[in-house]
């Protein structure tokens, strides 16, 4: 799967949210200044080369929808992330994120509760 750029990620993130329509409902959740129109469907025809979104037409007017859900973008976008910037290690994320990030001893302890519920998922499963 390919990387989005930027506006690539803005117009995607755009139709996840409204799960279907056209540019000029697209253009409306952009925020100020707006791109111009040609601009906005220029981005969704190239996310549709990178089969990120399809359309449905309507004479010469184009209904566009994510071919892609965000949770599998997320997936594929943090283990590149992970991959280009901490050496394939989670280890060296969370730790990075623990002492560059200021993170709270609440947003810590809630890191903490989250990964032991995974363990204890993840332990159950393997017993089944």
């Amino acid at each position: 799967m390919k990387e989005l750029t930027k506006a690539e990620e803005q117009i995607i993130q755009i139709l996840w949210k409204i799960e279907k329509g056209f540019v000029k409902n697209i253009i409306e959740y952009l925020p100020e200044p707006r791109p111009a129109y040609n601009t906005v469907s220029t981005i969704i025809r190239i996310l549709e080369k990178k089969r990120f979104v399809s359309h449905k037409a309507y004479g010469k007017t184009y209904e566009y929808y994510p071919l892609i859900n965000k949770k599998e973008y997320t997936k594929v976008y943090f283990k590149n992330f992970i991959h280009n910037y901490f050496s394939n290690s989670f280890q060296q994320m969370v730790s990075f994120f623990a002492k560059e990030e200021d993170l709270s001893l609440t947003e810590m302890e809630e890191m903490k509760k989250i990964i032991e519920q995974e363990i204890k998922k993840q332990k159950t499963d393997k017993h089944e």
